[in-house]
């Protein structure tokens, strides 16, 4: 059976609910869960529950605090033992979108994630890729270095290969390509450049080919 998705719903959601349906009440932790993406997340998947993870409050409110079942505090730049706060064996899926980057140790980050999906369940993480040390300058980060709390270019192949060694099978990976929102960039950039004066580099992530992913999946039985 085919699952219909929207084509506006946000890209790190757009694989679980084809993988696991959009009305089904799915687990999901997010890493990283700031500019509103409780209610989002809710939004489009409203039977899930949403548990956030961040090293602060950021760009949250209310409304936000109470689409999340919990809320984990935690820092994962410093003692990774603060990670035991967030149970194991628990969640049906893992969304880690344009965090690692702000890592210096995101490989040992998401080596320790895994093991908070349970059998079956699947991790997408999202991240700049080496293409965007190349790109121009613009507002809302299009090249690299435009945002200075970015510290470390990972590539595919390693972030795939701490999935690979703790169990996981790799399903897809490579350059995030949006295909109904690459359709739409020359709309949306046009409507940012009249309502703002100037785009927002996400409007052109996916036709630059800014970001990168890999999507994993727990293999039953670990």
């Amino acid at each position: 059976m085919i699952t219909l998705i929207h084509p506006l719903m946000p890209h790190r959601l757009k694989r679980f609910a084809r993988d696991f349906g959009a009305d089904n009440p799915l687990r999901i932790l997010d890493i990283g869960c700031g500019n509103h993406s409780a209610t989002r997340t809710k939004r489009w998947l409203p039977k899930s529950q949403y548990y956030g993870l961040d090293q602060q409050i950021y760009n949250n409110d209310d409304a936000d605090f109470e689409a999340m079942e919990q809320f984990y505090r935690v820092d994962l730049s410093g003692d990774l033992s603060q990670l035991q706060l967030v149970p194991d064996n628990s969640f049906d899926a893992i969304v880690m979108a344009h965090v690692v980057e702000h890592l210096p140790n995101g490989l040992d980050v998401i080596a320790v994630l895994v093991k908070k999906l349970c059998s079956g369940g699947r991790f997408y993480i999202e991240f700049p890729g080496q293409r965007s040390l190349g790109l121009p300058s613009m507002r809302g980060t299009l090249n690299f270095c435009d945002d200075p709390t970015h510290i470390h270019v990972y590539q595919i192949s390693e972030i795939a290969n701490i999935f690979l060694a703790n169990n996981c099978k790799v399903l897809s990976a490579g350059t995030r390509r949006d295909w109904p929102r690459l359709a739409l960039t020359p709309l949306n950039f046009l409507y940012q450049w009249f309502r703002d004066g100037s785009p927002s580099a996400v409007t052109l992530w996916d036709i630059s080919g800014f970001a990168e992913y890999v999507y994993a999946e727990r293999r039953t039985g670990d």
